[in-house]
């Protein structure tokens, strides 16, 4: 288990203490509005823990507090997780990130386009792009997510029993055939849209490394990395720590316990999840955020090579755009304006345009139970969020903790 805490002065690093403690007033005030179980926020620079905020919660239901070895279902964080695999193989010369995914997957050999119509009755046409590597970790290979509900695809995604999560009973291999039957709602690379593309890219990993996806991120990433509570499963014995998931009441904003997907994260899933799929602990995915922070090396380990972290925190979208101009409107786990994409992270590009006091080049993600992470490279600054309540839209938990960080920034 790896012990978090504060080990450095903040000022030392270029904090402002007094302004660091705003963190905590302002989620305490969530706290006495009822409307978050708990929260746990980690502020580092220069790979030193300068601020440690956390209160509430993780189960109301038993009393038992948020601490620093609480585990968490990241949902969504484990895309990042996942393209750090992908890359590895890059790295290692076993695939490209122009070779079509069908030459591993051959499920995805000959995908459609929807045109035109709805959902009972929708006209498609033969894609005239493969599907690539590169559209998978981007989000531009045409998949979706049956919970946007803004298009016919994702009425077709639904009734094939993906909504929230694989369908049932299918395993990671099942859950790409069953998506490569479904028709892209574009031509690849021609949009964005945050989708299920992340899952099948998890099936990828499997085949081109010969290994389950929960054998390569243990043998490959958490292992070295020393991220041991992280996994598609809770420890048999870290059950009592892991943090009960809520919803808010409708109209009371009170965080209700959601016992479905509360299953997450509890039992051993059918389906190993790339795209949202695993637990952790904040000492963990800090360990991951530092390896990144650092250029895909932490404490003598090396994943990635340098060059290949400058490219995946890169904004991939064509001609530089953000995803205002090039993504569909719906879910996801980051801000349009000012924002591009790189290969599984969000990318700021435009501070101004995004109305945020963050630098650009911050690369970040989210969960769908309001977990968030960023890495800001110009300032040598990680920032950890964590709590338990979906969906991620329910407040602007991201955006205040962006300002609330940056304001005690003063050196």
């Amino acid at each position: 288990m790896i012990e978090l805490k504060v080990d450095v002065d903040p000022a030392e690093v270029g904090f402002d203490a007094e302004r660091l403690r705003r963190i905590d007033r302002h989620f305490d005030g969530y706290l006495e509005r009822n409307l978050l179980p708990g929260y746990l926020a980690v502020v580092t620079r220069n790979g030193k823990v300068a601020h440690l905020a956390s209160n509430g919660l993780r189960d109301i239901e038993a009393g038992l507090p948020v601490e620093t070895d609480t585990v968490w279902r990241v949902f969504s964080m484990t895309k990042p997780i996942t393209s750090v695999a992908a890359m590895m193989l890059v790295e290692e010369g076993l695939i490209d990130l122009r070779d079509p995914i069908s030459r591993w997957l051959p499920e995805f050999a000959q995908p459609r386009v929807f045109t035109t119509g709805s959902f009972v009755r929708m006209a498609t046409e033969p894609a005239t792009e493969p599907i690539r590597l590169w559209h998978l970790l981007t989000h531009t290979a045409g998949l979706t997510y049956g919970f946007h509900r803004t298009h016919p695809v994702d009425a077709l995604y639904r009734e094939a029993g993906f909504d929230w999560g694989a369908a049932p009973g299918l395993d990671l291999a099942g859950v790409s055939e069953a998506i490569a039957r479904q028709p892209l709602q574009f031509q690849p690379g021609s949009e964005w849209n945050y989708s299920v593309a992340t899952d099948v890219l998890g099936r990828l990993v499997e085949v081109v490394s010969g290994q389950s996806l929960d054998t390569f991120f243990t043998e490959r990433i958490f292992t070295p990395l020393g991220m041991h509570e992280t996994a598609f499963q809770t420890d048999p014995g870290a059950l009592d720590r892991l943090a009960a998931l809520y919803v808010p009441h409708p109209k009371t904003k009170v965080p209700l316990r959601h016992d479905e997907m509360g299953t997450v994260g509890r039992v051993t899933p059918t389906c190993l999840s790339g795209g949202g799929g695993l637990v952790s602990t904040a000492g963990d995915y800090h360990r991951f955020t530092q390896m990144l922070l650092r250029g895909g090396e932490l404490d003598g380990v090396r994943l990635l090579g340098s060059r290949t972290v400058r490219v995946m925190t890169s904004n991939h979208l064509p001609g530089g755009v953000d995803l205002e101009t090039y993504g569909r409107a719906g879910f996801s786990e980051a801000p349009y304006h000012g924002f591009g994409f790189g290969l599984g992270f969000s990318v700021l590009e435009d501070p101004v345009k995004a109305k945020t006091l963050a630098s650009a080049g911050e690369f970040a993600w989210g969960g769908a139970a309001s977990t968030a992470f960023w890495v800001d490279p110009d300032e040598d600054v990680t920032v950890l969020f964590f709590t338990q309540l979906l969906p991620s839209s329910s407040y602007p938990i991201r955006a205040e903790l962006r300002s609330l960080v940056y304001q005690a920034l003063v050196g």
